[in-house]
């Protein structure tokens, strides 16, 4: 126990340091939580100012003084690499668990603890809690919306059967992958197509006709989405090549289109598709609400990724672009076989996000009149039954919108992997 020296803490007297730092560090959360929650003060015999920063003070001596290098115990040693390289360090460290601390107490209170699972109407709800009787009351509209209850099994079956679909292009075998794109960009939009007209809307073989008004909820976002998703892309790339094209009209019109679409708001050209695009239509011509709102969000879409493929085609050098021409690669082979596939390998990052705000704007199509899931949370919160408990119903869609949006955040993540070379 000799050579003990408090401001540089050593391998040999490993375990004395462990010990009393973290005694140090959990002195710091102890004395947090017991004034923040229990009103119970322990260094109130300091001054106040003092007295304010002990836990962080406290906390960042045990961080200090546990801060050792190749101390030979992995979690240490992955502690300290990651959280504790150094003073100023440790002192984020310590003030992000003091912040958590202090928000995750009373949200679980809120969220499970004080919380009312248990009844069917407003009454049940008498805790100080979250009222998730009121979510679930609700919940076959958040997902339906007006759909009608004993037709909600067609809506469960385009799904079922597009989501097979899509995951049988995972099992093609290596001779028929060249022909994924095609799958995807023209056999599974047709598809899902004909099953949304003809079974989901119905009207032929003896199913019920169900107007686009009475869609709503999750399954009207997925709708919206995933069409509005499949097309903006091949739309956007087309756009793209446009723009950087040597020939002054196709340029030129590629130019003209994105900057008008990106210089416009998204909730400007639903209204103008819904509200004055009938208008210059022939008489006697209808086009449904729910076709012009995809449309007008594909466009929209389209040119912000346009945007974002030219970035990845103008990152390529160009020696890409001579060294296939050298080998006698017309315009579309040279752009389909060697240009694009880098292109889009380095901008899948740009390409997610663009979805990710795609699929977060679909609830500006309520102020067109079509329910989707936050359009139908605006409309159950000012029923006179469920009145002042829009907070559950808005921290439920930020789940949901959440573990969408996560999923295809890591999804882009594998592809970004999965394509990953050595620059």
């Amino acid at each position: 126990m000799t050579n003990v020296n408090i401001l540089k803490p050593n391998k040999e007297n490993l375990n004395l340091f462990l010990v009393i730092g973290t005694l140090f560090f959990f002195l710091g959360i102890i004395d947090f939580c017991l004034n923040n929650f229990y009103e119970k003060n322990i260094t109130g015999f300091l001054p106040g100012f003092i007295s304010f920063f002990t836990p962080l003070i406290f906390g960042m001596i045990g961080l200090h003084l546990i801060r050792i290098e190749y101390s030979g115990i992995k979690f240490l040693d992955n502690l300290n690499k990651n959280i504790n390289t150094n003073n100023f360090n440790a002192a984020l460290s310590v003030s992000i668990i003091i912040l958590i601390i202090f928000g995750v107490a009373p949200l679980l209170n809120w969220f499970i603890l004080d919380a009312n699972f248990v009844g069917e109407t407003k009454e049940a709800c008498t805790g100080g809690g979250a009222c998730w009787v009121y979510i679930k009351v609700w919940f076959n509209r958040f997902i339906y919306g007006m759909y009608p209850n004993a037709e909600q099994w067609r809506v469960n079956a385009t799904f079922i059967i597009v989501l097979g679909f899509m995951g049988l292009g995972y099992f093609f075998p290596v001779k028929l992958k060249k022909y994924l794109t095609f799958y995807y960009v023209v056999f599974l939009p047709i598809i899902s197509f004909l099953l949304i007209y003809y079974l989901i809307s119905g009207g032929e073989f003896g199913l019920e006709w169900v107007e686009t008004g009475a869609w709503g909820g999750l399954s009207l976002t997925f709708i919206v989405s995933f069409f509005s998703l499949i097309f903006c892309f091949p739309i956007g790339m087309m756009l793209a090549l446009g723009r950087r094209s040597e020939l002054s009209v196709i340029k030129y019109s590629s130019l003209s289109f994105i900057e008008f679409w990106r210089g416009v708001p998204l909730i400007t050209v639903l209204f103008m598709s819904a509200v004055m695009f009938p208008m210059f239509l022939p008489d006697g011509t209808y086009v449904d609400k729910l076709i012009r709102v995809i449309v007008a969000i594909t466009l929209f879409e389209a040119a912000y990724t346009a945007e974002v493929i030219r970035g990845g085609l103008q990152a390529l050098p160009r020696g890409q672009y001579d060294a296939a021409k050298s080998l006698g690669m017309g315009y579309w082979k040279l752009h389909l076989l060697v240009i694009l596939p880098q292109a889009l390998k380095l901008v899948i990052p740009g390409i997610a996000n663009t979805f990710l705000a795609l699929v977060k704007d679909t609830p500006l199509i309520f102020v067109v009149g079509l329910l989707e899931l936050v359009g139908m949370l605006n409309l159950a919160k000012t029923n006179p039954k469920w009145l002042g408990f829009s907070m559950e119903g808005y921290v439920f869609a930020g789940i949901i919108f959440w573990i969408i949006c996560y999923s295809m955040s890591k999804y882009s993540q594998k592809l970004e992997l999965k394509f990953k070379t050595d620059r």
